[in-house]
Parts: structure tokens; sequence; C-alpha cells
């Protein structure tokens, strides 16, 4: 079962598994990746595409990474690595990079956009 925060449904509709998934473990991964879909939310499907990979699976040079594009202006291409031996591991530390640099991107714009204006004399 998955927390409030947690919304599995928008992750399953914008994942991409590349290089190094199966299709089978597509639900396993967008569980993984759910706590991400709350941070994707305030935007359009059509805004926001995910893709994972792996690199060198079960190798010494594994490599998992996240990637998001943000169909804005300006688009943003978001991407997240890591190097941990552990699929399970890997996969939650992109998460977690992701959230960090979605919630970074959210910032950044909306401080632009949403700031008190002076009053005209």
């Amino acid at each position: 079962m998955t927390t409030p925060q947690e919304d599995p449904t928008v992750i399953a509709q914008r994942l991409n598994l590349a290089t190094g998934f199966q299709s089978s473990e597509r639900d396993w991964v967008v569980q993984r990746l759910a706590a991400l879909g709350s941070r994707l939310r305030s935007f359009p499907d059509t805004q926001v595409e995910l893709e994972i990979s792996v690199k060198e699976r079960h190798g010494a040079d594994q490599q998992v990474t996240l990637e998001c594009w943000i169909n804005r202006n300006p688009r943003l291409h978001l991407v997240s690595t890591s190097s941990a031996r552990d699929v399970a591991v890997a996969v939650g530390e992109v998460r977690d990079d992701l959230i960090r640099q979605v919630d970074d991107a959210k910032t950044r714009t909306e401080h632009r956009s949403n700031h008190a204006r002076r009053p005209t004399p």
C-alpha cells in the first residue's frame, strides 16, 4: 500500500523503461519511484517524460540513470545517476536525487513568477 505522498499512477503514465530493465520489472520500478509522483503531479501529463536505464547490470561498473524532461519554457532536462551495486538501492538514490532536482526547479521558476510586485506610484 502506498502513502498519500506516493502516486504510482503518475509515474506509470510517464515512465519509459530503457536499456537494462525488462518489461516484467515495470510495476516494481513504478512502485520504487512512486514518491516522485507527488512532485510531478503539478505538471500536465503531456509536459513530463521519464526514462530509467541501467548499464552494466550486475557488473562492477553498473550505473542506473533516471532522466526527466519537463516541457515548459525553458524546457528542463534533469538527470540523476547512481553507481550503487544493488539495483533497488540505486533506483532509490536516483529517485531521491530527482525529487530534489524537481523541487529546486520549481522553486527557481515559481520564485521569479510569484514574487510580490512593488506598488506603482
